[in-house]
C-alpha cells in the first residue's frame, strides 16, 4: 500500500548497515501518529517485535516468524538453534495459527536441508511465504469485494460495512484480509462507507482508520459498543472481520469483542463474514473452546491509554488504579452458527461447508 506516495509492505528483507541480512518492519506501536520503520537483525529481535505487537495481525506474524527462522539460520545453522528459535518464536503469540503454521513449514524444510544450505534456503522459503500471502490476500479480497458489490446492487445506496480490529495491509504483508475486500470494492467504484470499531484495549481500529484515510475510503470511527445500536437502526449492511484462527467447522477466533458483534448481527439479520487466508484455518481443531488457547495480555494495556498530547508528543495516562484487578483476554470465539460465511482465496463457503473448498490432502498437510 502507499504511504505518503511511496509503496510499502509491512515487512521486507534487507541488508543492514553492517552488511548482515535483516528484515524491515513498520513499527505498529507508533501508528497512527508516527510512521516509523525498524530494522530487525536477529531472530530474538523478531520475537520481541511479535510479542510487543510492533508486528501484529495473524498473516503478518506468520511471515515474521518465517523471517525470524531465516535470521536464526544466518546466525547458526545447527539443529539446536533451529529448535530453540522455533520454540521461542511460537510462544510469542499462542492464539493465531498462522505463526505456528509458518514456523512448522520452515522447520520441516530446514530439517531436511544440509546445514551449509540452510540459511539460503530459509531466506528463499520465507520470501516465498511472504509472496504467497500477498497473492492470497489479493484473491480473497476479490471474493469479498463481490459481497459488497452485491449489497450495493440490491440496495442501490451506500453500503455500510462494520469492521472490528484491524484486518488491513498492516496486519498482513500487503492488501490485508477483510480490508482487502473493502479496498477492491472501493477501487471498483462501489459506493461504500466503513464503521470502524476502535477495538479496545490496543485500539487497532485506529490503524484501520489510518489505512482507510490513506486510501481515501469513507469511514467513521466508533466505540466498540456502538455496533449493536447501529445495526438496530439499519445502518450496517455487512460485518467483515479477519480472524486469528478458524476451525474446520467454521468457528471463528478473533479479537476480543468479535463475538458480541456476531450476536448483534444475527439478531438484526446482518450478514457476518470472516475473511481469512487458508493458513488461518486450523483443520485439527474440533472443539474451539477446549483447544484454542486464548492469550491473556498484560493488565497495563487496560489500565493505560497511549496517544499524543496537544503538542503532538507521545503521552500515556493511567485510567484505572493499580489496585484494580484487570482481566485482559485478547481474543474470543464466535461459534459457526453465528457466521454467515467464510471468505478465503478459494471462494466463499458457509462455515459448515468450509472443507469443500479444499482437498483432503490440503487439509491433512496444512
Amino acid at each position: 500500500m502507499n504511504v505518503g506516495g511511496r509503496h510499502y509492505r509491512s515487512i521486507w528483507p534487507l541488508i543492514a548497515s553492517g552488511g548482515a541480512r535483516a528484515v524491515g518492519i513498520v513499527d505498529q506501536t507508533r501508528l497512527p501518529f508516527e510512521f516509523v520503520t525498524v530494522e530487525l537483525d536477529s531472530w530474538t529481535k523478531v520475537a520481541t517485535a511479535i510479542r510487543s505487537m510492533q508486528v501484529r495481525g495473524a498473516p503478518l506474524i506468520g511471515v515474521a516468524g518465517a523471517y525470524g527462522l531465516a535470521l536464526a539460520m544466518s546466525e547458526n545453522d545447527d539443529d539446536t538453534t533451529l529448535a530453540r528459535a522455533h520454540s521461542e518464536l511460537a510462544a510469542t503469540r499462542p492464539t493465531a495459527v498462522n505463526l505456528r503454521w509458518a514456523l512448522d513449514r520452515m522447520q520441516a524444510l530446514l530439517r531436511r536441508t544440509p546445514h551449509v544450505q540452510r540459511a539460503q534456503s530459509a531466506w528463499i522459503e520465507a520470501g516465498r511465504i511472504a509472496e504467497e500471502d500477498v497473492a492470497c490476500n489479493r484473491a480473497l479480497g476479490a471474493h469479498g469485494a463481490r459481497l459488497i458489490a452485491a449489497k450495493h446492487a440490491a440496495r442501490q445506496r451506500t453500503v455500510h460495512v462494520l469492521t472490528h480490529c484491524n484486518a488491513g495491509w498492516i496486519a498482513a504483508v500487503d492488501f490485508g484480509t477483510a480490508l482487502s475486500a473493502i479496498y477492491q470494492a472501493f477501487d471498483d467504484g462501489v459506493d461504500l462507507h466503513v464503521w470502524v470499531d476502535e477495538t479496545r484495549p490496543r485500539n487497532q481500529g485506529l490503524l484501520t482508520a489510518w489505512e482507510l484515510a490513506a486510501h481515501g475510503v469513507p469511514h467513521t470511527l466508533i466505540v466498540d459498543n456502538a455496533g449493536g445500536h447501529l445495526m438496530r437502526r439499519g445502518k450496517v449492511d455487512l460485518v467483515l472481520v479477519g480472524a486469528d484462527r478458524v476451525t474446520r467447522t467454521g468457528d471463528v477466533c478473533n479479537k476480543i469483542g468479535t463475538y458480541l458483534k456476531a450476536v448483534a448481527a444475527r439478531d438484526n439479520d446482518v450478514p457476518f463474514y470472516a475473511v481469512v487466508p487458508s493458513a488461518t484455518i486450523d483443520w485439527t481443531i474440533v472443539d474451539a473452546d477446549a483447544q484454542i488457547e486464548i492469550e491473556e495480555r498484560n493488565a497495563d494495556e487496560v489500565r493505560r491509554l497511549h496517544g499524543v498530547d496537544t503538542e503532538g508528543r507521545a503521552a500515556s495516562i493511567v485510567v484505572a488504579q493499580v489496585e484494580t484487578k484487570v482481566a485482559n483476554p485478547a481474543f474470543d470465539i464466535t461459534p459457526a452458527r453465528l457466521v454467515t460465511g467464510i471468505v478465503t482465496e478459494r471462494g466463499i463457503a458457509p462455515p459448515n461447508a468450509l472443507a469443500a473448498l479444499f482437498s483432503e490432502e490440503e487439509r491433512a498437510t496444512a
